[in-house]
């Protein structure tokens, strides 16, 4: 497993991520700033996801069909600049095309960065998958922290740094690109090298398309759950239980924070237990979790569930990416666009519909139906075969 240039592609997983952590936490500022609604800001999120669902898939096919490194700077650059855009214009529609343009370029650097991953890692790639990971996640929790900094010290336009150090990630990963290209490449000689003749290793590829669509059903499902805790949590903490626009932000701070040490279990387990075993004790923990959040109406009863949330919607992250991968073993790139991009991006084709419902019953009443979808993704865990070759 080479470890440099996994900490390259995490240090740009990061890059990306980092601004999609961001969009949550200036969702708040929307509101007090632009007098968006509950349907507005969902309508953001939408727009961060729809498009990009769409055509993830296509740059996961992409990635199958060649070598395409330079993919990973152009998605870093495009998410870092669409995001600084946000705080310099004031139209509704001009911000939901940035963010959409930011959804784009996330899509084009998922696949070819888990495609690069899953190759460089060797045999160890629920460990390899998690050290990748640990950027998205830290992304995601260093995000709404850098937002309200950014917001409350510089005002909306503070939202320029996100582009400044985009420029800087994309130049570095393009200048790495050819180093990495290699190093791919010589980790899947050599893996190939060590397998013994006639083991099942050895033995041609096979995609498991049926098993493939039972974990799409558990991403669809988990996608939402996630997109909407992200989209909700901060809110419900502000509005039903009175906490502060910086101590709700907090809250996807601390769960992403966490969820860095959580991946990193998470990818160790999945090496040693399995990766269905890793998914569905995690998508089984969210449950009762959620239900104290909902329920308890008291945001000391929210903070200290942080920790257990983070560990049940952090932990498996690597074990279903991998999973994935194994189900479609000759379509890896595709299966990474699905598992590591879609994993984000359709949750927030379906979170306007909740936007609608907290408009029209209350913040409270959303959480508990946030609730109810936990308990399907745990449940259709429970659908998924064992990979028919590790």
């Amino acid at each position: 497993m080479n470890k440099k240039y996994l900490y390259i592609l995490s240090t740009g997983h990061l890059s990306v991520d980092i601004n999609s952590g961001s969009l949550p936490a200036i969702l708040p500022f929307f509101v007090s700033e632009y007098g968006m609604d509950y349907t507005s800001i969902a309508g953001l999120m939408f727009a961060s996801s729809f498009l990009s669902s769409i055509i993830q898939p296509l740059f996961g096919w992409l990635a199958d069909k060649g070598s395409r490194q330079w993919f990973m700077g152009l998605g870093v650059l495009m998410t870092g600049l669409s995001l600084a855009l946000t705080g310099f214009v004031t139209d509704y529609w001009s911000i939901f095309a940035a963010v959409t343009i930011m959804g784009i370029g996330s899509s084009i650097f998922h696949p070819e960065g888990a495609r690069n991953v899953n190759a460089i890692a060797g045999t160890r790639k629920g460990q390899g998958m998690s050290i990748f990971s640990v950027g998205g996640n830290a992304g995601f929790g260093f995000g709404p922290l850098l937002a309200v900094f950014l917001i409350t010290t510089f005002g909306m336009k503070g939202t320029a740094f996100y582009g400044f150090t985009a420029i800087i990630m994309s130049s570095l990963l393009f200048l790495a690109a050819p180093s990495i290209r290699r190093a791919a490449e010589a980790s899947r000689i050599a893996s190939q090298q060590d397998r013994p003749v006639g083991s099942a290793a050895a033995s041609p590829q096979q995609n498991d398309w049926a098993a493939f669509g039972r974990l799409f059903l558990v991403i669809v499902f988990r996608s939402t759950a996630f997109t909407a805790i992200s989209s909700f949590l901060p809110l419900f903490c502000i509005q039903s239980l009175g906490a502060t626009p910086a101590i709700g932000s907090a809250t996807l701070s601390i769960i992403s924070i966490v969820g860095v040490l959580a991946t990193l279990v998470g990818g160790w387990l999945a090496d040693r237990k399995g990766y269905v075993h890793t998914l569905r004790y995690g998508c089984c923990l969210l449950v009762p979790c959620l239900a104290v959040v909902a329920f308890a109406h008291n945001i000391w009863a929210v903070f200290a569930m942080l920790i257990p949330m983070s560990f049940a919607m952090q932990g498996p992250y690597a074990a279903f990416v991998v999973l994935g991968q194994s189900y479609l073993a000759k379509s890896v790139g595709f299966a990474s666009g699905v598992t590591l991009g879609l994993s984000f991006s359709m949750g927030g084709i379906i979170v306007p519909s909740l936007g609608w419902y907290a408009d029209h019953f209350g913040i409270n009443a959303v959480m508990v139906l946030i609730l109810i979808i936990a308990a399907c993704c745990a449940a259709a865990t429970f659908l998924l075969p064992q990979p028919k070759r590790s």
